[in-house]
């Protein structure tokens, strides 16, 4: 069922102050930078091993990142664990109990498909269920 840790999510207030830290200090590779207007955030990928970070910076003040800032600070967001089959994931969780934010898989970064669960069904955790194309097979 899952594949892996796919990423962290982080909120940060702003990619160009934060990816220094990243990049400079823990000498981690920047992938990409890319924007999900969808999402209202910009998003920069790195490589730590086997697992991504996703740094999120938001582009407007709807965002919801924008609102996990000024809720909570910069930090974890949340944690999304790669899938194949997210459909199938989404109603084995609903199947379970598990209240979905998604119920059906929409279009997050780098073309994955992606559903989050409720953090108040995850013990507190916002996390995410991804299933990208190059998973399958």
């Amino acid at each position: 069922m899952i594949k892996k840790v796919d990423h962290i999510g982080i909120a940060v207030k702003s990619l160009d102050a934060a990816l220094p830290f990243y990049m400079g200090v823990l000498k981690l590779p920047l992938l990409k930078i890319e924007e999900v207007e969808s999402q209202k955030v910009r998003v920069a990928f790195l490589q730590a091993g086997e697992t991504k970070l996703e740094l999120l910076e938001p582009i407007s003040s709807e965002s919801t990142i924008t609102k996990f800032i000024e809720k909570r600070g910069e930090g974890i967001h949340h944690v999304a664990l790669g899938v194949e089959s997210i459909e199938e994931r989404i109603s084995e969780m609903q199947e379970q109990g598990i209240r979905m934010i998604d119920e059906s898989p929409r279009l997050g970064a780098g073309g994955a498909q992606i559903a989050f669960m409720h953090p108040k069904s995850a013990s507190g955790v916002l996390v995410e269920l991804c299933e990208k194309k190059e998973m399958k097979g």
